[in-house]
């Protein structure tokens, strides 16, 4: 167990068997993070579907089970009344047709999940509350010395929202938009300056762009965005960035081109063997002409009819 104090933040973090517990202390007071093992973060592909455990085999007492995102009820079942409702209209709908809730266990899954899905999930019962921190993934892959753009999937940044870049394990800050006075910074010092002149924060969506981007570059860049009055409320997105050399790439082009040479001289080689076999053809009908001239001449010199035409095309038509 390890135990971090810190008054930086009036959160309340508690990890335990590898699931998060967050809370908002109601005044300013020292914050408690408290570790019991690994722990896991659940990130998902834009797009695929996530199930989130309530960690009920069965809901075997009569009572409530509860699923919100950030503070608003999304899904709950009822034992006394074997009530089972799902709330996807609320928060403008994101969630219409994506919920489906375990009578069994009391487990969710979103389908279809995308970015406006990220953020904080809770499962609230009588006996406990356990709370997920969802984020979506990308894999981006870039050549070695180009640049590459995370994109915040925002078009524009609203009056009150913050945003935050984070890089590799150590949870590394560099990049802010803050959403109390609208500055922004960006910290490209950090980590022996591997980032120094090579960060790029738009200020309008938050979207952040790495130029000349080597190996030292490569690894988990994080996104967060929450609202001035509750920085809790934040949605993650995730992007496992990798990159490439110029060998590989060349590498591929290479290949590519040896398929199109391989495919035009396959093409050229049949059309060589038809042509060869319409000549093969065409003297041979030559040749098959000529013979039947000479036979006729000579059949029509035997028979001594070499005034008879008639009689010359007859015996020719007959070869």
């Amino acid at each position: 167990m390890m135990l971090f104090i810190s008054n930086l933040n009036f959160k309340l973090f508690t990890l335990v068997n590898h699931q998060i517990t967050l809370s908002i202390c109601d005044e300013p007071c020292f914050c408690l993070f408290c570790v019991f093992g690994d722990t896991d973060e659940i990130s998902v592909k834009k797009g695929d579907s996530v199930t989130l455990n309530s960690d009920l085999t069965e809901i075997d007492y009569d009572g409530r089970i509860q699923w919100s995102f950030e503070d608003s009820l999304i899904a709950e079942i009822y034992k006394p009344t074997k009530s089972v409702t799902v709330y996807d209209v609320v928060l403008d709908g994101r969630f219409r047709d994506r919920l489906k809730l375990n009578k069994q266990t009391g487990s969710l899954t979103i389908t279809n999940f995308t970015t406006e899905h990220a953020g904080v999930y809770r499962v609230k019962t009588d006996r406990m509350i356990i709370s997920f921190f969802l984020a979506i993934n990308e894999e981006i892959s870039v050549m070695e010395g180009d640049a590459v753009t995370l994109n915040s999937d925002l078009t524009e940044i609203m009056t009150g929202v913050s945003v935050e870049w984070q890089f590799g394990a150590e949870i590394t800050s560099l990049a802010e938009i803050s959403g109390w006075d609208d500055g922004f910074s960006v910290y490209d010092d950090v980590l022996d300056g591997r980032f120094r002149d090579r960060l790029k924060l738009d200020k309008q969506t938050g979207s952040l762009t790495i130029t000349n981007f080597t190996n030292e570059h490569v690894g988990r860049y994080l996104l967060y965005i929450g609202t001035k009055h509750f920085n809790l409320s934040k949605s993650l997105k995730a992007f496992s960035v990798s990159v490439y050399d110029s060998v590989h790439c060349c590498g591929s082009t290479e290949a590519v081109i040896r398929l199109v040479l391989s495919a035009l001289v396959g093409v050229a080689t049949v059309i060589l063997l038809v042509y060869d076999i319409r000549s093969r053809r065409a003297e041979q009908d030559q040749a098959q002409i000529h013979d039947c001239m000479i036979r006729c001449m000579i059949d029509v010199i035997s028979q001594k009819k070499k005034k008879n035409v008639f009689a010359f095309l007859n015996i020719c038509a007959v070869y």
